[in-house]
């Protein structure tokens, strides 16, 4: 009987967990952002990142970093790339903590 109840909530997981982000006002900034990124944009990328890095985000802090470990929009400067991954590694984000193992 149990099964049942757990099938219905993992079938509801995906779309509590898709109503979360669509209403974060922080991932559509992120996600307009990163498209900034995409397209080249790298001048008004790093400022919206750098003022959602400034506020916490993991994310946004690795972004930094990659920026000013490839120099994207910035003068690459590895001290910064470092300082930024740290900031990001600390709260869990696996790709600044891989990519502070190679620096």
């Amino acid at each position: 009987m149990k099964r049942p109840r757990v099938m219905a909530i993992a079938m509801l997981w995906p779309a509590v967990l898709a109503a979360l982000v669509l209403t974060d006002p922080a991932a559509a900034d992120m996600g307009k952002t990163f498209d900034a990124y995409k397209r080249g944009d790298y001048a008004t990328a790093f400022k919206e990142y750098r003022q959602l890095a400034e506020q916490g985000d993991a994310a946004a802090q690795f972004m930094l970093g990659w920026m000013y470990e490839k120099g994207e929009g910035v003068e690459q400067d590895n001290a910064k790339a470092v300082q930024w991954y740290r900031l990001a590694a600390k709260q869990g984000d696996a790709a600044a903590q891989y990519n502070l193992g190679w620096m």
